[in-house]
């Protein structure tokens, strides 16, 4: 039986949101989100598996992600959920929607892709080598975070913000990062784009280099019920370099996609 893992929760009652973080990340870089929502939602955000308190994987790959995944939403009593994935935790989403699609009232995919590449891809062969570069090398998560996180952003992001970033890579288990990124290698759900049925919101920073906005288009033009949105002024991280623009996005895209009704708006 697969563990189930750990999460952060705010909210009792309404819809539940699920928040699906990305490799540097952990169930506290949605604590805005969690916030926001929580006020009108049941919004729960994952510790993936081996992030935070969560029991690892004894091999970290995409079907066994979205067998966790299934395992934590067994826990609540919704029938359905809305489903947000932020980079890697994008491709659990699409990965978690082929197997259970009909446990999903909506889906969010935030700077993220339906595609890696192919695993001896010379392209990949080198963003693995460049993300593992600080560890081969015998340093630390430290390391990792100091080489890492300038890429997360776009122009100028406030201090706090980089430190936010810094401290939850440097949290992440070297192991487990390690495991995270080569579990990248080989994912390709290009094909499934076009399969999708579920009310779909794609969301990007115009100045990520990770998840550009036009292959982040192109996805969306595949995908016969979505919405393409791209926050001015971030990176990688928008919802924390644009916290309030990504918050509206999401609550009015989530709302119309609502089991329950929404008729006190006070956020």
């Amino acid at each position: 039986m697969t563990a189930v893992p750990t999460y952060l929760r705010n909210g009792r009652s309404g819809d539940v949101i699920v928040f699906l973080h990305g490799i540097g990340g952990n169930a506290e870089y949605w604590q805005p989100q969690l916030s926001f929502f929580g006020k009108h939602f049941q919004a729960v955000a994952w510790n993936m598996p081996g992030y935070g308190d969560s029991p690892p994987l004894s091999e970290m790959n995409f079907p066994d992600l979205a067998a966790s995944l299934a395992s934590l939403l067994d826990t609540f009593s919704a029938e359905k959920i809305h489903l947000v994935g932020h980079s890697m935790g994008g491709m659990v989403a699409q990965e978690f929607l082929l197997q259970q699609a009909k446990r999903v009232s909506s889906l969010t995919l935030y700077a993220s892709s339906s595609a890696f590449g192919k695993a001896d891809g010379e392209w990949q062969q080198n963003f693995i080598r460049q993300r593992l570069k600080p560890l081969d090398e015998g340093g630390g998560m430290e390391a990792v975070a100091s080489r890492m996180v300038d890429s997360l952003f776009g122009e100028n992001p406030a201090p706090h913000l980089v430190e936010k970033a810094t401290d939850s890579i440097t949290q992440c288990p070297p192991e487990v990062y390690r495991a995270a990124v080569k579990c990248l290698l080989g994912f390709d759900r290009r094909e499934a784009l076009s399969l999708i049925q579920t009310p779909t919101l794609l969301i990007c920073g115009d100045q990520d280099s990770l998840a550009p906005p036009k292959m982040m288009q192109k996805m969306a033009a595949k995908i016969v019920d979505s919405h393409f949105k791209c926050l001015t002024g971030a990176g990688h991280l928008a919802s924390l370099e644009q916290t309030e623009k990504f918050n509206e996005l999401l609550f009015e895209f989530i709302k119309r996609h609502a089991d329950n009704p929404i008729t006190d708006r006070t956020l």
